[in-house]
């Protein structure tokens, strides 16, 4: 009886031992739980406790990935059994039914792998294991099922008893807890973490919307205090380059006819690559969208030293305004980042302010450039003024010297001082200076008469040789005195032509009588007639003459006269060639100057009708 009453007791103090360890480890991981949020540290320690208190060989956390596959994320293992931690798992044979009931709170005790009912699948997973006998407890956390906590026996097969298996749920419930815990601290963390980053982000914002808006203000300042387009351009360039601290900006205008644009400033935080080039618009396809005044943002692959091949970002935004488009922001980053929305969006206003600044600019540069021309105009018109004069001056001085001589010879002489040589040269003198006259006077009022737009044509046929040869007629006697050479090179047969012949015959004289007027001695005035692709060519060229390239664009103009080529000093109102100019345009004709290598030619080209 003694000896029984003794394992009574003893049998008593192993429960009672058992309990209190029971208990202890309950309370530590539960006082654990709650001084802790490191969901890590609680688990490893768990298991650690639990492979202790249960004399196992391995006590792992199995965590479920979404797909229901699973990953090893705490173990507590003895040698010689290989640890399985950070082993991801796929249970060939967790099924629906399975994972339902693991949800619902249930367990899995199996205490004898090799001899229990179970899939081979199952099975196989154990084995590769080593496991002989195993023991799995769903871990639930905010009515989800997280994951397993499972005790496993490999050396050998295992009786798990209620006492241990109520022990291993409890410690699931209080790891799901843990988990749970856990988790609503991240999500703490987390938003935590964003609302930081979104009120650093709105802060960053806000601070740059106060830097652009800098910007802003100094471009606009720029554009209302300035007029130079250079000064403008080049200042935006360098300020966009600056505040956004971007690898290159640049500025590209387009042409009249938007099929090259020409890069005109460039801002680069290292060497200037771009400045002054120009680029055929057919030739990229981006252009399409910048010329329809729309931004365009891209990543564009380019080559770096050593051959390397680097992203970068691009960003392009039209300068355009109600009148058109004249060109476009570039901006470029050297790494795959894209310009974010109030960056882009302060580009475009930049690009605003930059098509006002151009508009200006040129707008005042058209004004000046109209005001030096009135100027020219005043000019032309007083040297006109003073030189008419003295074209109407001469004549009449001319006309009364030789009225009064003829005068005083028809008194003295009568009938025989009219005969006389004095008498006839002092007419010729007379007659000469009328026609002189006459003909500036009409010139004046041929011209006023065109500009007025009252011209009314008379078409007639006519044989343009025959034509040319009555008109040259009474210029070969002035020739001859200037010791000048004429030639006629107009073929026999030639096709006529229908036309004004009045006009026509005004506008080969006036071209004639300028070719004698510039033409040094010893040099050739031709007259030419060319028919050609039912075009017929008027020519008059002289040599030993040849228009400076600067004054030709003038050559056509009112009140306009070369200075210095007229080697016999008989001065010009200026009005001939400007008159040649409306005549020809009535006449449905063109003409066109060539002057070089000492030759100068007007050809008056008309159509020939058929």
């Amino acid at each position: 009886m003694f000896f029984l009453s003794e394992l009574i007791s003893e049998g008593d103090n192993k429960i009672s031992a058992s309990q209190v360890e029971r208990e202890r480890l309950l309370t530590a991981i539960t006082l654990r739980i709650r001084q802790s949020l490191d969901l890590d540290s609680i688990i490893n320690q768990t298991v650690q406790e639990v492979r202790l208190f249960l004399q196992t060989n391995r006590v792992l956390v199995y965590r479920f990935e979404p797909d229901w596959s699973g990953l090893m994320v705490a173990e507590s293992v003895v040698a010689p059994y290989q640890a399985v931690i950070g082993s991801k798992v796929k249970d060939p044979c967790l099924t629906e039914k399975h994972i339902k009931k693991y949800q619902q709170g249930g367990i899995r005790v199996i205490e004898n792998v090799e001899t229990a009912r179970l899939p081979e699948c199952y099975k196989d997973l154990l084995a590769s294991f080593e496991v002989k006998a195993n023991l799995v407890v769903p871990i639930i956390a905010e009515e989800k099922l997280w994951g397993l906590l499972i005790a496993q026996h490999c050396e050998s097969s295992r009786q798990w008893n209620s006492s241990e298996i109520e022990l291993l749920k409890l410690l699931a419930n209080h790891v799901g807890i843990a988990v749970q815990q856990a988790e609503l601290y991240q999500q703490v963390q987390s938003l935590n973490t964003y609302l930081e980053r979104k009120v650093k982000n709105r802060t960053a914002k806000l601070e740059k919307a106060v830097q652009f808006e800098a910007l802003i203000t100094r471009v606009t300042k720029s554009v209302r205090d300035s007029l130079d387009e250079t000064q403008i351009l080049q200042k935006v360039t360098q300020e966009l380059g600056e505040v956004l601290d971007i690898k290159r900006c640049k500025i590209e205008l387009y042409d009249n006819f938007h099929t090259v644009a020409n890069i005109i400033f460039e801002y680069s935080k290292t060497q200037l690559v771009c400045e002054e080039r120009s680029k055929q618009i057919a030739d990229f396809p981006e252009y399409q969208q910048l010329l329809q005044k729309q931004s365009i943002q891209f990543v564009e692959r380019i080559a770096s030293l050593g051959s390397q091949i680097k992203k970068v970002t691009r960003l392009a935004c039209p300068i355009f305004d109600n009148q058109g488009i004249l060109g476009n922001i570039w901006l470029l980053k050297l790494k795959e980042e894209a310009f974010d929305e109030l960056e882009i969006r302060l580009v475009e206003q930049v690009a605003n302010q930059c098509a006002i600044a151009i508009r200006q600019a040129r707008l005042y540069e058209k004004s000046q450039a109209q005001v030096k021309e009135l100027e020219k105009l005043n000019t032309l018109k007083d040297d006109f003024l003073k030189t008419i004069s003295h074209e109407l001056r001469t004549p009449m001085t001319s006309i009364l010297l030789a009225s009064q001589t003829l005068e005083k010879l028809i008194i003295t002489q009568g009938i025989k001082g009219i005969k006389s040589d004095k008498f006839q040269r002092v007419f010729q003198i007379f007659k000469g200076s009328c026609q002189q006259q006459n003909k500036s006077v009409n010139d004046l009022l041929t011209l006023c008469y065109l500009d007025a737009e009252n011209a009314t044509l008379i078409p007639e046929i006519i044989d343009i040789r025959e034509f040319i040869i009555d008109i040259v007629e009474p210029f070969k006697e002035q020739i001859q005195q200037h010791q000048q050479k004429l030639y006629i090179n107009i073929p026999e047969k030639i096709s006529p032509i229908q036309s004004d012949i009045t006009l026509l015959e005004r506008v080969i004289n006036e071209l004639i009588t300028n070719a004698c007027k510039y033409t040094p001695a010893e040099e050739t005035i031709t007259v030419t007639a060319e028919e050609k692709n039912n075009n017929l060519y008027l020519s008059v060229s002289n040599s030993g003459i040849e228009i400076p390239l600067e004054e030709r664009k003038h050559i056509f103009d009112k009140f306009y006269r070369i200075p210095s080529h007229d080697p016999w000093k008989h001065g010009g109102s200026g009005i001939g060639l400007a008159l040649v100019k409306k005549l020809v345009k009535l006449l449905n004709a063109t003409i066109e100057l060539d002057s070089q290598e000492a030759q100068t030619t007007f050809t008056v080209k008309f159509t020939i009708e058929t």
